[in-house]
């Protein structure tokens, strides 16, 4: 209505109440609209509710026809143009005062917004087959679907015959429900044009209404989405792309460790090995009185152990040898380590004590734990965190829970919150599910579940 230059009031024809009125009508008046309320229809339009609802009542009475199917009713009532319409199971009045806009401007004005809506705007009704009659096709019937409005009115199974079948089945059963419930008509599917050998993705939204002779009339309007559904085809695809990439890098990563860690414990822990040997040997073989060079060789000696150790600590952060003993003795070895070493309070729990999940969820289930302790230590201020571990049928599910401050939604958007990407992907990967959000009351919740890939089960 803010739109309109003119004085026009638009009026629920159920109550006869004003609902809205344009600018220019409050500008003239200089009252608001509950102003206008309070002065009442006849005051406002030179007309009683009586005259408004009469003319209303003679359209209800008038047999359809396919002519006044095909768009709003027109009348005009001493110095007022009005036009019924109805929208979203609803009937309104729209009265705009002579003077201003005539019926046929408001007509054209109807006719030139459906000649430049970019689509079909349609109006259809089923038979006692459950076909579709259409009462009104506009003019971009031949663009879309490749038939002229007439000659598809004139033969509307020409219609359900370009629809994929598949694709039919599921329109067919949206009509019946949106019909039954009088809800909105929303349906995505392919048609066939033969004379141009093409395929379109084609969006049909309609709302429905039920006429005076009990039949439902949907009116709405049908768009090409063919490009969208192309475009989102590939962004699907490229999605996918994507995700298989970052879980062969992943996977690639992964063997890098293993075979560095193996490197490093057989090539490395074995030189250290020798040279440890060595220096013993050279100790028992100096003399008492040479209290120098012993002491030198001890130290060298300490240094070599010291460098075990190193190598040992390095060789487990890139491939924890207790994953040989499979998840369930790794997390529990995790949630010890962690608590030594942070003085932070974490106990797991588990349903079973072995269970058959692959190498791969093993590794990811240990890794994403891993990537939590470690934000939990930097970040959460905790004092208390649970690790529990579940097999059922068929998932595995993880849970790792903290008392701490509590991660907020704007930290998993920051550019550098490589972490929790990085374990959102690994699930991914391995098609499972992955969540993390603030506590209830305070701390982090994160949940892992992953798809059992054995046949065996738990």
């Amino acid at each position: 209505m803010s739109g309109i230059s003119e004085e026009a009031f638009l009026i629920d024809a159920i109550s006869m109440r004003l609902i809205a009125a344009s600018d220019s009508a409050r500008r003239r008046m200089d009252i608001g609209l509950q102003g206008m309320q309070k002065k009442g229809l006849h005051k406002l339009l030179g007309v009683s509710k009586e005259e408004l609802a009469a003319i209303i009542d003679s359209q209800k009475q008038t047999k359809p026809t396919k002519k006044t199917l095909a768009k709003p009713a027109f009348f005009e009532l001493g110095h007022l143009n009005l036009a019924l319409i109805h929208s979203n199971n609803h009937q309104y009045l729209l009265a705009i005062k002579n003077g201003q806009s005539s019926t046929n401007e408001t007509e054209s004005r109807f006719k030139a917004l459906v000649t430049n809506t970019p689509g079909l705007v349609f109006e259809f009704q089923r038979n006692a087959k459950d076909e579709v009659i259409f009462g009104y096709l506009s003019d971009g019937c031949k663009a879309l679907l490749g038939i002229e409005a007439e000659a598809l009115k004139k033969s509307p199974k020409k219609f359900y015959k370009l629809i994929d079948k598949n694709d039919l089945a599921l329109l067919k059963v949206n009509i019946q429900l949106s019909a039954a419930k009088l809800s909105m008509l929303n349906w995505e599917g392919r048609i066939w044009i033969e004379e141009w050998q093409d395929t379109k993705w084609v969006n049909l939204r309609a709302i429905p209404r039920k006429l005076a002779n009990g039949m439902v009339q949907w009116e709405g309007i049908m768009t090409n989405i063919t490009q969208s559904k192309h475009e989102k085809h590939e962004l699907e695809q490229s999605r996918q792309r994507l995700a298989e990439l970052s879980a062969h890098l992943t996977q690639v990563k992964e063997e890098e460790r293993s075979r560095i860690a193996r490197e490093i414990h057989d090539d490395l822990g074995g030189n250290l090995t020798v040279i440890k040997i060595g220096l013993a040997s050279i100790l028992k073989r100096l003399p008492a009185d040479q209290q120098v060079l012993i002491d030198k060789a001890q130290y060298l000696e300490t240094i070599v152990d010291n460098t075990f150790e190193a190598a040992h600590r390095i060789s487990g952060d890139l491939r924890p040898n207790i994953l040989e003993l499979g998840i369930v003795a790794a997390l529990e070895w995790q949630a010890k380590e962690f608590e030594k070493q942070m003085d932070i309070a974490c106990y797991f729990t588990t349903n079973h004590s072995k269970a058959a999940e692959t190498e791969d969820q093993a590794t990811a289930l240990f890794r994403i734990c891993q990537e939590a302790m470690s934000n939990i230590a930097k970040y959460a201020k905790a004092q208390r965190v649970d690790v529990a571990l579940f097999f059922d049928q068929e998932n595995i599910k993880m849970y790792i829970t903290d008392d701490g401050i509590g991660i907020d939604a704007s930290d998993m958007l920051k550019p550098n919150s490589f972490g929790l990407r990085g374990m959102a992907e690994r699930v991914a990967a391995l098609g499972g599910k992955f969540s993390i959000e603030k506590g209830t009351d305070k701390g982090t919740n994160i949940t892992v579940i992953l798809p059992i890939r054995t046949n065996g089960g738990v």
